[in-house]
């Protein structure tokens, strides 16, 4: 049986005292819930404050991206090493919006990923397509080819604790989504890959969120698909009341 995963993207918002007053409110309203596995990403420069705050709950800490290299002269770049150093336990890998705005490709997903899994880090793996792609047809075509590229010699052993998001990227911040049956369909043809890929226990085993406009009042129907096994959230989960009821939908 997969426990779902619902981890929050900050994206570049909340400071550190933001933050706090944010996590003051989600921590009691979560704290019983052991039911959902819960994850928060805040960005960089509030990760160790974030990880402090979150000490002794249930709630798990993730960062928003990671480089492939352990050191050197990468100016601007955070290493897996000093991730581990603050205690993150996930790390979303290849979001759209690092592909589209910093020009990251499949190649690179698949070096962060392989970075990630030298250090422990669980990666949560981002795919899915654009609106002129779904529009045309060629959902299939990219997501197929996205999975296969970000999954490329990706170990089993360590595969099988990886979490890849389904986000098309017409529905991130547009308050747009798609259908629980479209989510679904999709759900289904990665579930698909993976076992193509790997094998059927593994492909049974992997959990898959969904990301996309995911709301209190959109999560219960998402979540009742076979193959939705949780939520990658953003700007919902910048607001303590909205995350709650989202991690605690099953309640």
């Amino acid at each position: 049986m997969r426990k779902p995963i619902i981890a929050g993207n900050w994206k570049m918002n909340l400071t550190r005292a933001e933050a706090f007053a944010m996590l003051d409110k989600l921590i009691p309203a979560v704290q019983n819930n052991d039911s959902v596995e819960i994850v928060v990403c805040p960005a960089y420069p509030v990760l160790d404050a974030v990880k402090q705050k979150i000490a002794k709950t249930n709630i798990k800490l993730g960062a928003q991206n990671v480089f492939y290299k352990d050191s050197g002269a990468y100016t601007g770049a955070v290493s897996p090493l000093m991730l581990v150093d603050i205690g993150v336990e996930y790390v979303i890998i290849g979001h759209s919006e690092r592909r589209q705005y910093f020009g990251e490709t499949d190649e690179m997903v698949n070096l962060r990923a392989q970075a990630a899994y030298k250090h422990n880090i669980l990666p949560i793996i981002c795919v899915g397509e654009t609106l002129e792609e779904r529009e045309s047809g060629q959902t299939e075509f990219v997501v197929k080819k996205q999975v296969e590229g970000c999954l490329n010699n990706l170990p089993r052993e360590k595969m099988i604790n990886t979490v890849i998001a389904y986000e098309p990227v017409w529905a991130i911040g547009t308050g747009r989504n798609a259908t629980p049956e479209q989510a679904q369909e999709v759900h289904s043809l990665i579930r698909g890959l993976l076992e193509k890929l790997y094998d059927e226990k593994l492909a049974q085993a992997v959990r898959i969120q969904y990301g996309g406009s995911v709301k209190p009042d959109n999560i219960r129907e998402l979540m009742a698909m076979g193959d939705i096994d949780g939520a990658l959230v953003g700007g919902a989960s910048l607001k303590a009341d909205s995350f709650a009821k989202i991690v605690n939908y099953n309640l």
